[in-house]
């Protein structure tokens, strides 16, 4: 399995970063700057595609206000089978969630071979699945 990168500096022509923003679209810190400096987020826009990111909003309240957006970008990547998204660990940093919390969201995400996942996700994605 490929995981997210650690740290990522450019994509190919047929990738995108995702990035956990805020719903303001205020991409000043962590990924979000990250995002807005190299790969064509747009201030003020806080979630979906932008230039080669994708932002899902972690800013706004508890992994369950975060959950719809997560599986709007699922059901995107579903979509988008051509394209290669590299999820970053949205809401693990300044969001101050853990990945425990965060990576739950992503599981469908798991079966998609257009996303790549940070390896501490797919940990505690897997540790989930042991359980059951």
């Amino acid at each position: 399995m490929e995981y997210t990168p650690e740290n990522i500096t450019s994509l190919g022509e047929d990738e995108v970063f995702v990035f956990g923003s805020n719903l303001a679209g205020n991409h000043a810190g962590g990924a979000a700057r990250v995002a807005r400096e190299r790969f064509g987020a747009i201030m003020g826009q806080g979630v979906g595609m932008q230039g080669q990111s994708y932002a899902i909003p972690t800013m706004q309240g508890g992994v369950e206000t975060i959950k719809p957006y997560v599986d709007d970008f699922i059901e995107l990547a579903r979509e988008w089978d051509q394209t290669t998204f590299y999820v970053t660990r949205i809401g693990c940093g300044i969001a101050g969630f853990k990945d425990s919390e965060i990576a739950p969201l992503f599981a469908e995400a798991m079966d998609l071979y257009n996303v790549r996942l940070p390896k501490s996700f797919v940990d505690e994605i897997d540790k989930l699945k042991k359980k059951y």
